[in-house]
């Protein structure tokens, strides 16, 4: 039998490996892109009434400025990370930050509310590429075995752009030179920045053969996606969670997708390929994203409203109070990433990430009207390092236990599901929130309270008269912590998962480097 042997050329196939400074000169670029994609969808958190407001629109609109862009971005990860695998990488990743500048762009200078909305799903598209491209690039320059110091710091920019938004947003609308356009303007000259730097030293070998995208699989996936997503954010204060329209638009939601498995089972170049589901350790580490996605994006948001409503803090004031779980989620995420590069070991750290969240979020559950500052800021701290811990070491996890050819697609679904689940949570846990609200405010003052039963309004403090406010703030911070405790059981149930997964060792290829070597291998086979 003879041994398949690799083609004297197999050197010219192999791409030069980048040095670590030139890895560090693209990384900036990346790191400066992602920060401002993933700040686009938390800045306007505190600008949102201001924003009204001015432009005369409505509480639906309130709504949707901010599930718009979440949508846009939730659904195109996936066509993106395809894309990835076919085309020049720094060539997407440009256009996804050209999107996101002339989104950002009509945004700022926007005349209305639907100008606005259009702009937001510009914005949502582009961030969508980059959220998904740069830790795709990232797995093409770096071996896995490496990439936890890199992926560590990522992890810590994707969770600051998070958790610093309502921060940013709050100052810019609390100055009176700046204004809420800002919101919107303040990531342009950044972005233009990151394709300056992009440009300058991102080089990657573009792999040239034919293709065929699934765009029949992508409109259905999206679709599908959209209709859920926005099922969601409309369930629980525009119709019942149990009602005619929950029933239409869940079941023509699945009904699709199910269509979209489908067409993507008989596709020769799927969007999402199935079969990587059949890898155990992307299913499983797809299952932990959703739930960190849950756990990230709802702590983040309805602590900015506990901080506002609860505790009476300003804008400005409720960002300042998020930094302990920022600096909790830097920490935990950069250490994390550089103790895996220098032991080789990573399983541990997903298993801490999920036992840490889960103290994180039991704890919060503790909280109240009375709850002092210092303890708030433990807490929030906690739930940061936990959560720090888990993200991008999930990511890390699926892309070294995949073919190189399918990095795109593994990175892709990982980011695809954990925003999906963020968009879902924040929805079903905001309902729970309004409507335990309404039922702590009717069974403390009656039905008047809230029109006769109906949902209660969110309150202005300042015309409160004193003993109402010490309810009302009382009311929030009881439904505030009861919501962390529904959450809990989810982050328990992430560490559960990630037990089951398989730790294999870090590879010392990047991925073009892997990529050239199993294409060269594959070659030789069909040679013998």
């Amino acid at each position: 039998m003879s041994v398949p042997t690799v083609p004297a050329d197999a050197a010219e196939v192999a791409p030069a490996r980048m040095s670590r400074r030139e890895v560090l000169q693209a990384l900036s670029g990346l790191m400066v892109g992602m920060f401002v994609s993933i700040l686009a969808s938390t800045v306007v958190a505190n600008a949102l009434p201001r924003i009204i407001a001015d432009l005369n629109g409505s509480q639906t609109v309130y709504t949707w400025i901010v599930t718009t862009e979440l949508l846009a971005m939730t659904a195109t990860v996936p066509l993106w990370g395809k894309l990835a695998d076919l085309y020049s990488k720094k060539l997407l990743i440009q256009s996804s930050l050209g999107l996101f500048v002339i989104g950002s762009l009509i945004a700022g200078f926007t005349p209305n509310v639907e100008v606005l909305l259009v702009s937001r799903i510009v914005q949502g598209v582009g961030a969508g590429g980059m959220t998904a491209l740069a830790t795709i690039v990232m797995a093409a320059m770096i071996p896995p075995r490496e990439l936890g110091r890199y992926a560590g710091i990522f992890g810590a920019v994707f969770g600051v752009g998070t958790i610093a938004g309502p921060l940013i947003g709050g100052v810019l609308v609390d100055t009176s030179w700046l204004g809420w356009r800002w919101c919107f303007l303040i990531g342009v000259p950044f972005t233009l920045l990151s394709i300056f730097l992009l440009q300058r030293t991102l080089h990657l070998p573009v792999v040239r053969r034919e293709v065929r995208i699934d765009w029949l699989g992508a409109a259905l996936i999206t679709t599908g996606v959209s209709l859920l997503l926005v099922w969601s954010s409309l369930a629980g204060h525009k119709f019942a969670w149990a009602s005619g329209w929950t029933a239409l638009m869940v079941a023509g939601g699945v009904a699709v997708l199910a269509v979209a498995v489908f067409v993507e089972s008989r596709a020769a170049e799927p969007i999402v390929p199935l079969d990587i589901f059949r890898n155990r350790t992307v299913s499983l580490a797809t299952v932990a994203s959703v739930l960190v996605g849950v756990a990230m994006f709802g702590g983040t948001v309805f602590l900015s409203q506990y901080f506002q409503i609860s505790l009476g803090k300003s804008p400005t004031v409720a960002g300042l109070m998020s930094l302990p779980m920022i600096f909790g989620l830097l920490v935990s995420s950069t250490v994390a990433g550089q103790l895996i590069t220098r032991y080789g070991r990573w399983k541990i750290f997903l298993v801490a990430g999920g036992a840490v969240m889960t103290a994180g979020m039991v704890l919060l559950g503790t909280i109240g009207a009375g709850t002092s500052v210092v303890v708030l800021s433990i807490y929030m701290a906690v739930l940061g390092i936990g959560v720090g811990m888990l993200m991008q070491n999930l990511v890390l996890a699926a892309q070294n236990d995949v073919p190189a050819q399918e990095l795109g697609a593994a990175t892709s679904v990982l980011t695809f599901f954990r925003s999906m689940g963020g968009a879902i949570g924040v929805s079903a846990l905001g309902a729970v929130l309004a409507n335990r609200v309404t039922d702590l405010m009717t069974e403390r003052l009656g039905p008047a309270a809230t029109g006769g039963g109906g949902s209660a309004a969110v309150p202005d403090l300042s015309t409160l008269p004193e003993p109402l406010l010490r309810i009302v703030q009382d009311v929030y911070g009881t439904a505030t912590a009861e919501l962390f405790l529904v959450g809990a059981p989810l982050a328990l149930l992430a560490m559960v998962v990630v037990l089951f997964i398989k730790e294999k060792p870090l590879h010392t290829l990047s991925g073009d480097e892997r990529r050239a070597q199993e294409e060269a291998a594959q070659a030789a086979a069909v040679g013998h």
